[in-house]
């Protein structure tokens, strides 16, 4: 095995570990998050207040050594709220302020609080890392991940996100309560938690070289197949009004391939495929009226996909 592929795959493994210093009970978001971040996607957390999101999105930043901000969206933050905007003068010349997008971790946090138009305004950044002000292109620092939060549909005073904006992220995962054991943990260590006691073990060189090589790492014609069979079952359940896009395959493809890495494999397995089916797929579903009516549900079609397609041996 390549020596520079075992030593980017422990650098990053560390990160994951530092995070787990002070995230209990969130192993499986962090592990969809670094993922996230080794295949420059972005993650959307759905859940209640106070369940550790804020604090996840602080201490990946701080293990890699990169900026963090966060934006609190409401009803009436504007998209210059986050991408920035031009100050003139009384000369007329402008000055350019910019937003919290300029950021290598940006936490969204309850994204459906805000109005659509505001909501957008991520869409270029997410899909191309680039902003537009003003008729000006810039680019946005590498690596970029936007984790955002949503509170749960219907919800008091959120818009719903549209399926163009959820299929901009590459991951969906819900953050519930914690076990009573969890909980008891948490609160018997939550001084320690504040102080955020985690050191940053990687540096943004190494971590670009990391997700450089994780594109190196080796996905059969097999696996590929299985990832597009599972889509193409779920696209053509009689339930399904519309069915995952081809990003949603392509996110298979990259979390699959940063899985292996994290596990230091330099070759996909079938299982790196199946622990993300349903982060990667179930939010890019829906489902008709009258079947949800029934209580049919997109996580339901996606199941019932992942049992009727052979995996690969």
């Amino acid at each position: 095995m390549d020596k520079e592929f075992v030593k980017l795959s422990n650098a990053v493994s560390n990160v994951f570990k530092e995070v787990s210093k002070v995230v209990y009970g969130r192993e499986y978001v962090a592990r969809l998050i670094m993922a996230a971040l080794l295949s420059e996607g972005h993650v959307l957390i759905e859940g209640m207040p106070g369940t550790a999101k804020t604090l996840i999105a602080r201490a990946f930043a701080k293990a890699i050594s990169s900026s963090f901000k966060r934006i609190q969206f409401t009803s009436d933050t504007l998209p210059s709220d986050i991408v920035g905007f031009y100050l003139y003068t009384v000369t007329g010349k402008g000055e350019l302020v910019k937003g919290p997008i300029f950021t290598n971790i940006l936490l969204a946090d309850e994204l459906n609080r805000g109005p659509p138009r505001t909501q957008a305004a991520l869409l270029e950044a997410m899909q191309d890392r680039t902003v537009t002000i003003e008729g000006e292109t810039m680019d946005l620092p590498r690596p970029f991940l936007v984790i955002a939060t949503q509170m749960p549909y219907g919800s008091a005073g959120t818009y719903p996100l549209p399926d163009v904006q959820l299929d901009r992220f590459m991951f969906r995962v819900w953050s519930g309560y914690n076990p009573r054991d969890v909980e008891e943990n948490v609160v018997k260590n939550i001084d320690y938690i504040d102080e955020l006691p985690v050191e940053e073990v990687i540096d943004t060189k190494t971590l670009l070289k990391a997700i450089e090589m994780v594109k190196k790492v080796t996905v059969s014609d097999e696996v590929v197949g299985y990832m597009i069979d599972v889509v193409e079952r779920v696209r053509a359940d009689e339930n399904v009004l519309v069915g995952p896009s081809t990003r949603g395959v392509i996110s298979l493809y990259k979390g699959a391939r940063a899985l292996a890495f994290l596990e230091g494999r330099e070759y996909v397995i079938p299982d790196d495929v199946k622990a993300l089916l349903h982060p990667a797929l179930d939010h890019r579903v829906r489902v008709r009226a009258e079947a949800v009516v029934e209580g049919v549900k997109p996580e339901t079609v996606v199941e019932r996909a992942i049992g009727e397609v052979p995996v690969p041996k």
